[in-house]
């Protein structure tokens, strides 16, 4: 008798720890939601605020994302670090963009490449996406989730090795995020493997 009851009463303790995880993820979703609202509008504002969680809770109801779970630890020093070379790299690209709309004759060349995440979650490919897009000059056109590649459009290449730098910004971007918010294990993953650049002769 003791038995069966402690198995009884074992499952909604694994039903209500299943809904807090659920919970924790929707929260953790819609956080990002309202920060990319605000980012895409260039400005934090309560009305950017305030449409962004209207927004969040819209895509939340009526467009259920799948689960994402966050399994990572946050790391504020290295978060420090991911926003501080995002806004820089904002600002770079901003001008460079800006001198190439106002070059007279100039025409730029663009290119469709390929890029290979190292960790292939959900969150890392949503994440790392959405910071390359939000950089003036690259767009990112398709997402491939089995395999974990990016794909995006970039401007103003001239020659290969930039598209061999376009690739190795993209894959510091990840490295960036998940030294700010990835697992461990995915932390050691990076560590393991070469960089984009010291794979080339």
């Amino acid at each position: 008798m003791t038995g069966g009851s402690g198995r009884t009463s074992g499952r909604p303790a694994g039903r209500l720890r299943g809904r807090a995880a659920t919970w924790r993820d929707q929260g953790v979703a819609f956080g990002w939601l309202v920060l990319i609202w605000n980012l895409l509008w260039g400005q934090f504002t309560w009305g950017n605020l305030l449409g962004g969680v209207l927004v969040g809770a819209v895509v939340l109801v009526f467009f259920p994302l799948p689960p994402v779970t966050f399994g990572g630890r946050l790391r504020p020093r290295a978060l420090l670090v991911l926003v501080a070379r995002f806004v820089v790299e904002l600002v770079v690209a901003s001008v460079r963009v800006a001198r190439i709309a106002v070059q007279p004759g100039f025409q730029p060349r663009s290119a469709i490449i390929a890029v290979p995440l190292r960790v292939r979650t959900d969150l890392n490919l949503a994440l790392t996406a959405e910071l390359v897009s939000l950089v003036p000059g690259t767009l990112i056109l398709e997402v491939d989730r089995e395999a974990g590649v990016l794909y995006l459009h970039v401007l103003d290449v001239r020659r290969p090795q930039d598209l061999a730098d376009n690739r190795a910004r993209v894959l510091e971007i990840e490295r960036r995020i998940v030294r700010a918010v990835g697992s461990a294990a995915e932390v050691r993953r990076l560590n393991s493997e070469p960089d984009e650049r010291e794979k080339k002769p």
